[in-house]
């Protein structure tokens, strides 16, 4: 490998592929150092450039791939970001007040000899026709899930989205939540509060709540990269009813958890309540069916505090799951 070689790669990587993953790693076996501009202008509201910087950056940590660069935004750029003389001369300009003179630029496209050659350097086309990965970034955009098996884990988590299932205990949740994965055909996250809660035998302290809280979105990221998920990813309760019961329990809560729970309304985009309409089963840990009415309306009130929509799940498990599947349109 030339260590003096210096490669470029321009693209949008809206979102990075394995296509893109195939240039990043020809490059990376040819260059010493490889500068990677994330551009576009107009950018994309659901992946702007930070989110796909991050991406490389993530898939391609500098303790593994130190002749790696990531260059910034620039500024004031053209209207128009498709290839062409005058966007070419804007690349060029502002690679050049980076100081960036690459000695081959890497690309899949047509427009790469043109663009190579405006910067005085060679061009190495990596499988313009799609035999190796059949795929583009405008295909992609336009069913990301239907092509996710392009898409390294760690990318496809941006676009999986979480619905959360709330209740009070012995309303169903637990079990809806894995009922309703399997139908959805995605991965789901049980209740980490009951780990806890049963390792200390029922005698938690506010640290305990910021540690369920903070585990149980760990699981919850862990479950958007798994190989099996699609599209969504269900979640057996959250950080807000994490704080309710904090208070409950422990008379109070500490401040990093009221963070983690005033997130919660962007973090979900759905968020159900299972309904009492179900008996009440003691299983060794609950309370009685009159606590279990009161801790439904803590539910209730914190859900209407802080403004957050939901829908109520009334009847069997296969009747949630429908009720769940026609809000969702799945």
């Amino acid at each position: 490998m030339p260590e003096g070689r210096h490669g470029l790669i321009v693209g949008k990587f809206a979102p990075l592929h394995r296509g893109h993953m195939l240039v990043l790693e020809r490059a990376l076996a040819e260059c010493g150092q490889v500068s990677v501009w994330v551009y576009s202008r107009p950018d994309f509201p659901d992946m702007p450039s930070p989110v796909r910087r991050g991406w490389i950056r993530d898939l391609y940590p500098a303790r593994l791939y130190p002749g790696l660069h990531l260059l910034p935004d620039a500024p004031n750029p053209p209207l128009n970001s498709e290839p062409g003389e005058v966007h070419r001369a804007y690349v060029g300009g502002v690679l050049e007040g980076w100081s960036v003179r690459p000695d081959v630029v890497y690309t899949s496209e047509d427009y790469g000899e043109a663009f190579a050659t405006s910067l005085g350097a060679a061009h190495v086309c990596v499988d313009r026709a799609r035999g190796a990965v059949p795929i583009s970034g405008t295909r992609l955009r336009a069913d990301v899930h239907a092509h996710r098996a392009f898409l390294d884990p760690h990318v496809y988590a941006h676009f999986v989205q979480r619905v959360v299932i709330l209740g009070a205990e012995s309303t169903g949740k637990s079990t809806l939540t894995r009922a309703l994965a399997q139908a959805l055909g995605t991965s789901w996250v049980r209740e980490y509060g009951r780990d806890v809660y049963e390792r200390e035998q029922g005698m938690l302290s506010p640290e305990h709540f910021l540690e369920i809280a903070h585990g149980h979105r760990a699981l919850e990221d862990e479950a958007a990269r798994a190989p099996g998920v699609n599209r969504w990813v269900v979640c057996d309760t959250h950080a807000a009813t994490t704080l309710m019961w904090s208070y409950l329990l422990t008379g109070t809560a500490l401040p990093e958890l009221h963070a983690l729970a005033d997130e919660c309304r962007a973090r979900y985009a759905h968020t159900f309540l299972c309904d009492t309409d179900l008996p009440h089963e003691q299983d060794g840990w609950r309370a009685n069916t009159e606590v279990r009415g009161v801790q439904q309306a803590f539910i209730r009130q914190e859900l209407g505090t802080r403004g957050v929509p939901y829908t109520v799940l009334r009847g069997t498990v296969s009747e949630r799951v429908a009720q769940v599947q026609a809000v969702l349109g799945s």
